[in-house]
């Protein structure tokens, strides 16, 4: 008996320790984690449109966690560099060929991103967004996503009351110099005599200013290698020459480019050069005339507008992890989800695949017209900041009196030797 009692307890006791066993592990996926930091191009600053887009990544990829912080172009520069400095860069940046390729790609601290730039990829993007992107040694520092030509507007209603509307090609929205010399005599013998100014209060808006002079005559602002400035060209110089002595037109130091677009808004002045679509969609409220964006003028060629490319860099931050989930987005976003992407930022696709995708969209077809003139992409040209500071004092120098030759020369000399040229 008291053997069988004994036997039972046995039993029982290993019928017990089994049901009390541990679970037999279920196998977890890692996440890894990964952070964005991005300017506010277009709506990539809003954070609720940004989730959307993020929520349906997390969904396809909830393997990899993306969190974003937003910065602004105030100090959004400082920020990153003190991140860098105190080894905590963000492991992706989303911002242009300047910063990503010119800046901390030429510096080392990017991944080379050529993988995927396949030959697809290649063939897809437009050739002077590839360039902009690609480093002098051949790697890529950039996987771009949007882009769009900064134009010059004018207001319609005054340039047809004074006839200055018939110097304009409506179709291709273009001019030539002599036509846009016509428009602002015709302009000035109307009575307004606040045709357009050459702003140079600052750095704010210079690639209008730029873009004016460099197509007047056909100059250029760097060589076509994008190793050395060329500001002191005859072409430039006679385009400086023209600007300075045409009456309605004025170098005006007090202002910068958001001054001039004020000015521009409220009627003050004819035409703006410091425009794009976004000037117009976020000053919609303010406008009381029609706007019209066109190139700047040229002398029988083809207009060269400069832009904007925005996309993507991957810092090295040592976690290859880290690295190859940011690849990951890179093509959610970009490959398979770029319609979608390009929308959020407010511009036009790198991707010639995704055709116009306004269509149906009077102003942003118009605009669209205008990338047509996009030209290479200057801003990847070292010494950029310094070139950017010296061509403001440039144009401040003019104004005050200084010979143009001269103050062309001075310029080309300071930018080319922050260029190490």
């Amino acid at each position: 008996m008291n053997r069988f009692f004994s036997l039972l307890l046995a039993l029982s006791m290993a019928v017990s320790l089994v049901g009390c066993s541990p679970a037999a592990p279920v196998e977890q996926e890692d996440t890894v984690s990964i952070t964005l930091w991005t300017y506010p191009i277009g709506n990539w600053g809003d954070d609720a449109v940004v989730g959307q887009l993020l929520d349906g990544f997390h969904r396809d990829h909830p393997e990899i966690r993306v969190t974003v912080e937003y910065l602004d172009y105030t100090n959004g520069d400082d920020q990153i560099n003190t991140a860098i400095e105190g080894g905590q860069a963000p492991d992706l940046v989303m911002e242009g060929p300047e910063r990503l390729v010119a800046n901390w790609g030429a510096r080392g601290l990017l991944v080379d991103l050529s993988e995927l730039w396949t030959e697809d990829v290649k063939a897809d993007v437009y050739p002077m967004v590839e360039a902009a992107c690609r480093s002098k040694s051949g790697a890529y520092y950039e996987y771009p996503l949007c882009m769009t030509a900064h134009t010059m507007a004018v207001n319609r209603e005054l340039f047809e009351a004074s006839g200055a509307w018939q110097y304009i090609d409506e179709q291709s929205h273009t001019w030539s110099t002599e036509d846009f010399l016509n428009a602002v005599a015709a302009l000035v013998s109307y009575g307004h005599s606040h045709v357009g100014a050459i702003y140079c209060a600052g750095p704010g808006g210079d690639q209008g200013t730029r873009a004016l002079v460099t197509n007047l005559y056909g100059g250029r602002f760097t060589n076509q290698e994008h190793t050395a400035y060329t500001v002191d060209s005859p072409e430039n110089i006679r385009a400086l020459e023209t600007l300075y002595n045409t009456q309605g037109l004025s170098f005006d130091p007090s202002i910068a480019g958001s001054d001039e677009i004020s000015l521009f808004l409220n009627g003050t002045l004819a035409m703006a050069f410091c425009w794009n679509v976004a000037q117009e969609k976020n000053h919609a409220d303010a406008l009381s005339f029609d706007v019209f964006p066109m190139a700047f003028p040229t002398n029988g060629e083809t207009p060269r507008l400069t832009g904007g490319i925005w996309g993507f860099g991957v810092f090295d931050n040592g976690s290859a992890e880290k690295i190859q989930g940011a690849k990951t987005f890179l093509r959610w976003i970009c490959d398979t989800n770029g319609e979608e992407a390009v929308r959020t930022s407010t511009y036009w696709p790198v991707r010639k695949s995704l055709g116009n995708m306004y269509e149906g969209d009077e102003r942003m077809t118009q605009y669209g017209i205008l990338n047509q003139y996009y030209d290479e992409y200057d801003q990847v040209t070292l010494g950029w900041p310094q070139a950017r500071t010296a061509w403001w004092n440039m144009l401040q120098a003019i104004a005050g009196g200084m010979d143009i030759p001269e103050a062309a020369a001075e310029f080309t000399r300071k930018a080319n030797e922050a260029a190490g040229a």
